[in-house]
């Protein structure tokens, strides 16, 4: 089921013990072997359910970590709460403490970047972007410094290290997938990655001789930060879809 994009596959283990899963017509019970020809039926209750479920974009300011607290630091779900929802926020939903359950990072951003942070009680959702088949891009933006050049930093940067930047590094051992990387202005890169290593644009950067001096991630997917202010959220819209 969480396969064929359905549902995550703890919400499938919940409706099978529901009672809401037949499997050619006989209701499905738990560990049961299903062929890829099988005609599988979910209950109107379980959709219904899926309904309820929200994704929230925050644009998250530098100091909160994406999950669980550690360090000290706090985690950006802290911030979901009336105060600061967007007043741009076209979406139909309504805040509830409700839909603070089960709600959880869709992704990683690092503790010392800010932007684009989503967070679900969809399985499905989370499944799309950090799936293990996931290749959704993620764009950045990037600000540098090579050495001590700290404006007009493009001119100074080698070309052979931008080609680099783009395909032949590698991280833990293994080579990276291609990316996409161009300058934005003299002194920002613009990165689009279709992975998600741990700090690994700051790592990219460090192989070349740059320095990050300030990330945001502005767009996951189809999906832009836009309009949204720093520490603020809003609601995936209806008509969205990564």
């Amino acid at each position: 089921m969480a396969e064929l994009g359905m549902c995550s596959r703890r919400e499938a283990d919940d409706w099978i013990a529901r009672g809401w899963v037949r499997v050619n017509g006989e209701v499905a019970v738990m560990g049961v072997q299903v062929g890829p020809d099988a005609r599988i039926e979910v209950h109107r209750e379980a959709h219904g359910q899926q309904d309820q479920q929200v994704t929230i974009l925050i644009n998250k300011p530098m100091g909160y970590v994406s999950g669980q607290a550690e360090d000290g630091h706090e985690p950006a779900v802290v911030l979901i709460q009336p105060r600061n929802h967007w007043r741009g926020d076209g979406s139909k939903h309504r805040f509830s403490p409700t839909q603070l359950r089960g709600l959880a990072p869709a992704g990683r951003l690092d503790i010392d970047s800010i932007g684009l942070l989503v967070l679900t009680q969809d399985g499905r959702v989370a499944r799309r972007l950090i799936g293990e088949d996931s290749e959704m891009e993620k764009e950045y933006l990037v600000r540098v410094s090579f050495g001590t050049v700290e404006k007009d930093v493009q001119a100074a940067f080698p070309r052979a290290q931008l080609a680099r930047l783009r395909h032949g590094l590698s991280l833990d051992g293994q080579a990276l997938k291609p990316a996409q990387v161009d300058w934005q202005n003299p002194e920002q890169l613009r990165f689009v990655l279709t992975e998600g290593k741990k700090r690994q644009i700051r790592r990219m950067c460090e192989q070349v001789g740059l320095k990050v001096v300030g990330l945001k991630r502005i767009r996951i997917g189809r999906v832009l930060l836009g309009q949204l202010p720093v520490g603020q959220w809003r609601y995936l819209a209806a008509n969205e879809a990564f």
